[in-house]
């Protein structure tokens, strides 16, 4: 999934760069409107208003909206007005300066991954309902734990894509606030496998796991 920041605070734009990254986002960054290309491809754009070269609401209007690309406004301007005519000119979220960026993930993730997996996927005998959060098995559910459950989505929702074993140890922690080893890791992915008895889930020795999709 592929994410624009379009910010001016480089201190902003550097720290929720890193931020997605690590929860597995590939980011470009844009201090100017000018630097914007829409034909990048970009699953969603994170747009400032008050830019060095225009009025962001203005480029979303002429430009973005034209083209549909799921878009968060993330602006220190807090009026009722301006937010009232992002969200009637299209705009998908309004996130006010300062934020929090667990927060502004989870915003992003309702906007992206419904567009991106539409909800369902479908890797061999097994389906991951994101809606409901479930996994079936030649559509009978298999049970598993909440934590296997987000360890698991983060590999439905990055098909064809290395998780590093130190991305999971980072993703608990930012889950449940616990500090786990390496040898966890391994536990708990020993466990999945053994509910889901099937081999969609590869092992890189010493790297971390994937999941490829069928079309690959």
């Amino acid at each position: 999934m592929k994410v624009l920041i379009i910010e001016d605070d480089q201190d902003i734009s550097s720290n929720l760069s890193l931020f997605l990254k690590e929860n597995n986002y590939q980011v470009d960054i844009a201090s100017h409107l000018k630097e914007i290309d829409l034909n990048n491809n970009y699953d969603a754009l994170i747009l400032d208003i008050t830019l060095p070269d225009g009025n962001g609401l203005n480029y979303y209007e002429k430009e973005i909206s034209r083209v549909g690309i799921p878009t968060i406004f993330l602006t220190a301007k807090d009026d009722e007005e301006t937010i009232v005519k992002s969200l009637e000119l299209g705009a998908d979220d309004y996130v006010t300066k300062p934020f929090h960026a667990k927060e502004l993930l989870l915003r992003l993730n309702k906007i992206v991954l419904p567009k991106e997996k539409n909800n369902i996927i479908k890797v061999k005998d097994i389906t991951f309902d994101l809606d409901k959060m479930t996994v079936y098995k030649n559509n009978i559910e298999i049970k598993l734990t909440n934590l296997e459950l987000k360890i698991l989505l983060l590999l439905f929702t990055n098909l064809n894509k290395v998780i590093t074993r130190e991305n999971i140890i980072e993703s608990i922690w930012q889950w449940t606030g616990n500090d786990v080893n390496d040898n966890t890791v391994t536990v708990y992915l020993k466990r999945i496998r053994e509910k889901l008895q099937t081999d969609i889930i590869i092992t890189l020795k010493g790297i971390g796991y994937r999941i490829d999709s069928d079309e690959r």
